[in-house]
């Protein structure tokens, strides 16, 4: 095989109670990718649409992703990467972790498969980093493996997937403003309480059971932020509206995704789910900002071959 095409999927990082160690794959959204084989070593950008990135690779989160890959690999040659960019940068829905996981993944099947997904996941972690100046991988790491992980650790990196229930589906609007993810790092606090931390573990703990038993309500009971969204949910216009209102529909549970602006919620069935979209889209139609809602399963799969 010299040339493959992929499905990169946009991710949920944190998912409430699990900032920088839990995420979920979504099914709906995500980048097309082609990448090809090359006599010519290194990697290049030879096409982005869809938004203005930069071609140059080490500028690139696909390409300094895939140049780790390429180092390790010890190939004589290189990859040609065509990106057709659907995910907006600075949604909040892992615009970065797409384009990393999804250079790696494409490079390790023409390869012939000689990497496993946790390495894959600390290539792409380097496009993390380039994007975040944070090598976090709760973005890139449901986008590989699909559906929800955990990472269990940093170091050494572990990542367990979780099981997802069969009915869970999500509801993601997304306001056009951007907020970078360095910048919503930057005003969280570096020290919490320990009766947070003790809430925030045990709702994290009570997520991790629920999807393992698809217990709808622990899910819903657990689906709480005591430490980052009080903070970050300030720099998003009307969140707490959208979250109310997301309550009040029949979600699970409402929350940020990632850093932001994008609010996700969870819901027990598609029925729901689109009753909460509608809720959104009443709520954020009166707030002036043009946004996307999108309504999706979780990708159990994350980074596939299309073509």
């Amino acid at each position: 095989m010299e040339e493959i095409k992929i499905f990169c999927p946009a991710t949920i990082a944190n998912v409430s109670c699990g900032f920088d160690v839990l995420g979920l794959a979504l099914d709906s959204v995500g980048d097309i990718m082609t990448v090809r084989k090359s006599t010519e070593e290194g990697i290049r950008i030879t096409k982005i649409s869809g938004q203005e990135l930069p071609l140059e690779t080490k500028k690139n989160v696909a390409g300094v992703a895939g140049l780790a890959l390429l180092e390790k690999s010890g190939l004589k040659g290189g990859f040609e990467i065509e990106i057709d960019k659907k995910i907006k940068p600075g949604s909040g829905i892992g615009s970065s972790a797409a384009s990393s996981a999804g250079a790696v993944w494409a490079m390790n099947e023409l390869l012939g498969r000689p990497f496993s997904k946790l390495e894959l996941v600390q290539f792409a972690m380097q496009g993390e980093q380039l994007a975040s100046d944070v090598a976090h991988a709760d973005n890139v790491a449901p986008a590989l493996f699909g559906g929800f992980t955990l990472v269990r650790s940093y170091d050494p990196l572990d990542i367990v997937p979780i099981p997802t229930p069969d009915e869970l589906f999500a509801t993601v609007i997304h306001p056009q403003i951007e907020i970078k993810t360095s910048d919503s790092r930057k005003i969280l606090k570096t020290n919490i309480s320990l009766e947070k931390g003790i809430q925030q573990w045990g709702n994290l703990g009570g997520l991790i059971a629920g999807l393992f038993q698809s217990d709808y309500d622990l899910i819903g009971r657990s689906l709480e932020d005591h430490i980052i969204e009080p903070i970050r949910s300030i720099l998003i216009p009307g969140f707490d509206q959208i979250k109310s209102g997301a309550i009040n529909s029949g979600a699970l549970g409402c929350g940020i995704s990632g850093s932001g602006p994008s609010i996700f919620a969870l819901s027990k069935g598609q029925d729901v789910a689109e009753t909460v979209a509608q809720s959104m889209d009443k709520i954020y139609s009166d707030v002036g900002i043009p946004f996307d809602i999108h309504i999706s399963k979780i990708n159990t799969k994350g980074v596939k071959k299309i073509a």
